[in-house]
Order: structure tokens, then C-alpha cells, then sequence
């Protein structure tokens, strides 16, 4: 073991140092990577900004060289306008997408309020932008042409920025639940977006007869992805209508750029037109295309979301009631998630819950339903038949009993839990109009009521199987206790030899004998038999044990030791039980023995001086059946025997006598004192076991029907000297 040990460990070693270096590599890696992303993200946002800005340098310079009459810049010529106006919606694009992807698990709700509050806004500013600007020219009674293209520019600035913003968030939900095919053409659509800036940068003409077609069917694919919008079939009904809200704020701001540009389009003040932006054009139209799209699906999917919503949260429930016994849940918790499943799925108006337990009733969950009512409603059933079954009645107004109850309800549905074994319970629901239990409700409601009978008798099969552990438990512990209380051996000595046979018919069992060594020449030996069998019978055994330990070392006699523990068991023993025993005292002094007998089985004795086999015939009644002390002092009579060398003497319960054979037939004293006739000549051990060896054979095997015990002493032919 050690070897393995030594020759294991380094390699041990070595892989939790892999795993660590392996850990700290990945964390490393990801650390990297959003460092990559945060300085990606600076570089876009700064390009942005200077690119932004040299652009509006470039219009203002451009626009006051047109007003003024004078040359145009050398340096203002379309390509530079162009490629800047490129730069800054590349860099914009690209930020807004590496932000998005910082989003990743945000629910749906959360992606639409972050695109309208920090890229829907943009349309309301540029509105009250524009406005600022139309309150200023009315007011000062003359037109800024550097003040209209500043204004122009700065909507464009924020219109690319809610393109940006927008772009990307409907990616995100575009792509829910892709599959490659779906991800290959998003790929696509970006690729073929990007290159329409080639067009910006060369100065072509999008609406020249070669690039229009190509347009279309760029604007094609665009509907083809706006179908795309799994996401919304998962909103709840509050979530729509909160969708709705925003969904329409952001169209309207889609609207409000699209208004803006085009009313500015081809306008003889201004020296730059963002229409003839190709790529805008059609970001533009996915934006708004898609936005119109969602707002239309979950329009026309609301009335039907609470439908949905429903049958997904029966689903959930029934879940949770097929996984109560993996949580370890009670039956209480099972019939609580029944009920508030039923009421929720039949949108219920009323119900009550019935547990059946010993065949009575017991309500235990109660909704707008008050005792009386419940009483009413019961007893009439009742008079109808109507008794812990299957009953669903959609029209409780055209039967006159219920009319006559004056109840507020219309429709009943009774689903009894119940089993083949037995009813658990019944549940009640009512609802305040007509047919309001169709038959698809009812289909629910009777999964859910067969669900919860199968979780019921499963949870009772498995408390059974916990208690049958238990009670086994309990059983190998009482097997222990017993067998430490039953004496493995005697005293040996040269006048006597004692050997003993004892087994259960179940894990534990009545049968006991025990030893007493009251002084040198004398000995007690006692021998009993419980009623009844199991752990009962051993918990009277162990009373009956210390009883006869406790009185004997008083030294009494039999027939006084038989009355006193007489008392002694009338006060704790049940009325139905009660022990038969025999009590002898041995004492080979006298060279005698007597004995008393409380309605145990005869004795059997071999005198070897007369050699005769015999049973002692003396009177005795069991212990706890008489429970007056004078009255059973009557019942017990006591003998004294003088032993000689060679005597046998046979003790045994009646688990020996009356064990019986296949044919039902009695094993009986008779065989039992031809038996000792047979072996009396051999020692006690020898003895023992032919009587044992008979008693097999003609019971057979596996036909132990109650405790076995026995006792065979034999006297020595030698004895001590006293």
C-alpha cells in the first residue's frame, strides 16, 4: 500500500499543479480579453468623436465658403467627406456591438428599455433640437446656415448612434435560440451591409439602374430576417404589453429620423445630404422593419399569451408535483401545490379540499367557500348519490336542488384522489358562470389530480420502506438485546451438566431461561414463555429477566417467587399479554430440587433408579392472568423432588411439543418422552441433539411457527463433597 502511495503522489501532484496552471492560464486569458474589449471599445468611441468632429469642421467650412461666395477649401473635396462619414459609422457600429455583447444574459425586457433609453432618446433630442432651432431662426427673423448644418449634423451624429444601438440589440434577439443556418445568413447580411459603404466611399449613386436591383434584394433578405422573433413567444402578458409601450416608443423614433432626413433631403441650404448614405438607408429599414414586426406579433399575440402562460405554468406545476418525492416534500406540501395548481389552471372562482382519513372527511384548504355552504353542497350530493367520485356539472342552475341551495356558482367539478387502494382525498372547484369546466380544462385538471394520486402512493411506499428499515433496524437491535440477555453458558461443576437450545421464530421472540447462583450448593434456573411474538414479546422477556434477578436474590421459595412476580407483572403487563414459566432451585447439598410452575409446560424427568421417564403433573396458572394476589396464590402449588445420579431432567417451552409437520400433524409430549427413553443413557449435549435431530425431521425445513426452547440436565453419577 505504501508503494502505491509513492508512486502515485508525484503524479498526483503534477496534474493539481496542470489544473492549477491550467486554471490560472484561463483566468488569465479571460482577463486579456476584456482588457482587448475595454481598449477596443476606447479606440472605436475616440475614433468616433474625432471622426464626428472633422466631419462637422468639414461641412461648417464647406457651408460658410458657399454663403460667402468664396473657393472651396483644397482639402474639401467628396472622398474625404465620404471616407469620414465611413470612419464614424464603422466606429459607431462597432462599439455598439462589442457594448451589446457585454449584455449577454439580460432578460428581453431589459435589451428593449436599454435601446430606447440610450439610443431611442436620441430621436425626442434631435426633435427638441430641431425646435430650439426653429424657435431661434423665427425669432431672430433670419436663417443660420452654420446653425442649420451644425443642427443637421448632430441628428445625423445621433441617428447613427440609434442605428448603432438598435443594429445590434435586435441582432441579440434575431439570433435567440439560432441555428447555424440562421447564424450563416445574419454573417451574410452584415457582410452585404458593410459593403454597401463602398459605395458611400467611391461616391456611386444607389439609385442608379445597376445598384437598385441589388438594393431590392438586400431589402428581401431584410424581411426574411424580420421573421426571425422567437424571443417574443416567451414574454408573459405583462411583459407585452410593457414591450408594446416600448416597442412603439422606439418606432417612433425610427419615424422621427426617417421624417427628419427626408424633409431635409435635397434642401439647396445645406452642402450634405446623409439620404444618398446607402448603408443608412438600409440599416434603417432593418431597424425599423423589425421593430414593426415585433410590435405587430406581440399585438396580435396578447390575447392569447394568458392562454400560453397558462398551460406553460401547468406544465411547471405538474413538474414540481413528479419531483416532490425527489425533494422530500410531504404529503401536506403535494395536496398545497394541487390545489393552488387546479385553481390557477380552471381559473376557479371557489374550492375546497378534502382529506379522507379513517373514511371521515377533514376540509383543509378553503377559497372564498364558507363551512355552511360546504355542508349544503355535501349533504345534497350526498341525496343524489354523489359520493367521492369523478362529477363535472357545467349548468348547476337548471337542477333544482342546487337552485334551491341559492348559491352564487354554476359550474362544479369533484375530482376525488384516489387510487385502487383507497381514497385520499376529494377536491371541490366552483366557478360563477356556465360551462365554465370544458373539456380541455378538465383533461388539466384530471393530470394534475392523477399526478398527485401517483405522487401520493409513492410517497406512502416510500415512508413504508423507511419504516420497514427502521422497524429492521429496530429488529437487529432487539435480536442483539435478547441474545445478550440470554446466558451463553452455566456454571460447570462435577454434579451436574446443563445444555440448552433456543431459537426465534422471528428476529426476536418470548422464549427465555436464565440462572441464578444463590451459594455454593444451590442454584436457581427459570424457564418462560411471552404470549405473543416479536418485539413485544422480547420487552416482556426482558421485564420477566429482571424480575426474577431482582426477587431471587431474596432466596425465595418457587411458589413465593411465582406470587410476587405475579404482582410485579399485573402492574405493567398489557391485559391481553401474559407469561407462563417454571422455577427451579437446585441444591446438591440435599441432593434434591424443587419447583413451581406458573402454567408453563410439564416437566420432563428420568429416574434413573426406578429408570422410568415421567412428567411432573403440578398445578399452576400463567403469570398475569389472575391479577389479584390472593386469588392467583391459589393457583400455584409447589414440589420437591429428591434427584439421584444419572437423573434427567428435560425443561423446554411449547414450541417443542406443539411444532407440527407438513401433514399438520403435532409433535406432541409422547415423542418427546420416547425420546429421552431412547438417549437418556447420553450425556446432556447428545441428548440435546437427538431430540433436536427429530424435531427437524419431522417438522422439515422452514416450518418454525414459534420460539423453540430447551433445557436438558443431567445429574453426574459423581458429586461433590459437601
Amino acid at each position: 500500500m505504501a508503494k502505491k502511495q509513492i508512486f502515485f503522489l508525484p503524479f498526483m501532484l503534477k496534474q493539481a499543479r496542470e489544473h492549477r496552471n491550467s486554471g490560472a492560464a484561463n483566468t488569465k486569458t479571460d482577463f486579456r480579453f476584456m482588457l482587448y474589449k475595454n481598449n477596443a471599445k476606447t479606440l472605436l468611441a475616440t475614433s468616433a468623436i474625432v471622426s464626428w468632429l472633422l466631419l462637422l469642421v468639414y461641412v461648417l467650412l464647406t457651408a460658410e465658403s458657399t454663403v460667402t461666395g468664396a473657393s472651396v477649401p483644397s482639402f474639401a473635396f467628396p472622398f474625404l467627406n465620404n471616407l469620414l462619414i465611413v470612419v464614424f459609422i464603422v466606429s459607431v457600429f462597432l462599439f455598439q456591438r462589442l457594448h451589446t455583447e457585454m449584455l449577454k444574459g439580460m432578460d428581453f425586457i431589459g435589451y428593449l428599455w436599454n435601446l430606447f433609453s440610450r439610443a431611442g432618446v436620441a430621436a425626442y433630442l434631435s426633435v427638441a433640437l430641431y425646435l430650439v432651432y426653429r424657435v431661434y431662426t423665427n425669432y431672430a427673423e433670419e436663417e443660420s446656415s452654420l446653425l442649420l448644418h451644425l443642427v443637421y449634423q448632430v441628428n445625423f451624429g445621433l441617428m447613427v448612434l440609434f442605428l448603432g444601438k438598435a443594429f445590434y440589440i435586435w441582432r441579440q434577439l434575431l439570433l435567440y435560440h439560432k441555428n447555424k443556418f440562421l447564424q450563416i445568413a445574419w454573417d451574410w447580411f452584415e457582410l452585404l451591409l458593410a459593403a454597401t459603404l463602398l459605395l458611400t466611399i467611391f461616391n456611386f449613386n444607389y439609385t442608379s439602374y445597376v445598384f437598385l436591383p441589388l438594393l431590392a434584394l438586400i431589402g428581401f433578405y431584410i424581411l426574411f430576417l424580420c421573421t426571425n422573433m422567437k424571443w417574443v413567444a416567451y414574454l408573459t402578458f405583462n411583459n407585452k404589453s410593457r414591450s408594446l409601450v416600448l416597442l412603439g416608443a422606439i418606432l417612433l423614433s425610427c419615424y422621427i429620423f426617417v421624417r427628419f432626413f427626408r424633409a431635409m433631403a435635397n434642401s439647396p441650404e445645406l452642402v450634405v445630404d446623409y439620404t444618398d448614405v446607402g448603408f443608412l438607408l438600409l440599416a434603417m429599414l432593418f431597424v425599423g422593419t423589425y421593430t414593426l414586426a415585433a410590435f405587430l406579433v406581440s399585438l396580435f399575440s396578447l390575447p392569447t399569451s394568458s392562454v400560453f402562460e397558462q398551460k406553460s405554468e401547468d406544465l411547471l406545476n405538474f413538474q414540481r408535483l413528479s419531483l416532490s418525492i425527489q425533494q422530500g416534500q410531504s404529503e401536506a406540501q403535494v395536496y398545497d401545490m394541487l390545489v393552488e395548481s387546479t385553481i390557477k389552471a380552471s381559473d376557479a372562482s371557489a374550492a375546497w379540499f378534502e382529506v379522507v382519513r379513517n373514511s371521515e372527511p377533514q376540509v383543509t384548504h378553503l377559497l372564498n367557500i364558507k363551512e355552511p355552504q360546504i355542508k349544503s353542497i355535501r349533504h345534497l350530493l350526498q341525496a343524489y348519490n354523489i359520493h367521492n367520485m369523478d362529477y363535472i356539472n357545467n349548468n348547476l342552475g337548471r337542477n333544482p336542488g342546487f337552485r334551491g341551495l341559492g348559491l352564487a356558482w354554476k359550474s362544479m367539478a369533484i375530482l376525488p384522489i384516489k387510487s385502487t387502494k383507497h381514497l385520499s382525498g376529494v377536491l371541490y372547484l366552483l366557478k360563477d358562470v356556465e360551462g365554465g369546466f370544458d373539456q380541455e380544462t378538465v383533461n388539466v385538471l384530471r393530470t394534475f389530480t392523477s399526478q398527485t394520486t401517483l405522487t401520493i402512493e409513492n410517497l406512502r411506499l416510500v415512508n413504508e420502506s423507511l419504516q420497514n428499515e427502521r422497524y429492521k433496524e429496530e429488529l437487529k437491535i432487539a435480536t442483539q438485546v435478547q441474545e445478550s440477555l440470554i446466558p451463553k453458558t452455566f456454571p460447570t461443576d462435577s454434579w451436574f451438566e446443563i445444555s440448552t437450545h433456543s431459537v426465534a421464530a422471528k428476529e426476536v421472540g418470548g422464549d427465555f431461561y436464565d440462572f441464578l447462583q444463590l451459594s455454593e450448593s444451590r442454584i436457581a434456573i427459570i424457564i418462560g414463555d411471552v404470549s405473543g411474538k416479536g418485539i413485544s414479546a422480547a420487552f416482556h422477556m426482558a421485564q420477566m429477566k429482571g424480575i426474577f434477578h431482582g426477587l431471587m436474590q431474596q432466596d425465595m421459595a418457587p411458589s413465593e417467587f411465582m406470587k410476587q412476580a405475579n404482582s410485579a407483572l399485573s402492574r405493567c403487563l398489557e391485559r391481553t399479554s401474559f407469561i407462563t414459566s417454571a422455577l427451579y432451585i437446585i441444591d446438591y447439598r440435599m441432593k434434591g430440587f424443587m419447583f413451581a410452575r406458573a402454567g408453563h409446560c410439564h416437566t420432563l424427568y428420568y429416574n434413573s433408579m426406578m429408570d422410568n421417564v415421567f412428567y411432573f403433573q403440578t398445578d399452576g396458572l400463567g403469570l398475569g392472568i389472575i391479577r389479584d394476589d390472593k386469588n392467583y396464590a391459589g393457583h400455584i402449588r409447589e414440589m420437591y423432588y429428591d434427584y439421584n445420579p444419572g437423573d434427567v431432567m428435560v425443561i423446554y417451552t411449547d414450541g417443542i411439543v406443539e411444532a407440527r409437520s407438513p401433514k399438520n400433524e403435532e409433535y406432541g409430549e409422547d415423542r418427546l418422552l420416547y425420546m429421552l427413553e431412547q438417549t437418556y443413557h447420553l450425556e446432556a449435549d447428545d441428548i440435546k441433539y437427538a431430540i433436536i435431530n427429530d424435531l427437524n425431521d419431522f417438522t422439515g425445513p422452514g416450518n418454525l411457527y414459534d420460539d423453540q426452547t430447551l433445557l436438558v440436565i443431567k445429574f453426574r453419577p459423581t458429586q461433590p463433597n459437601i
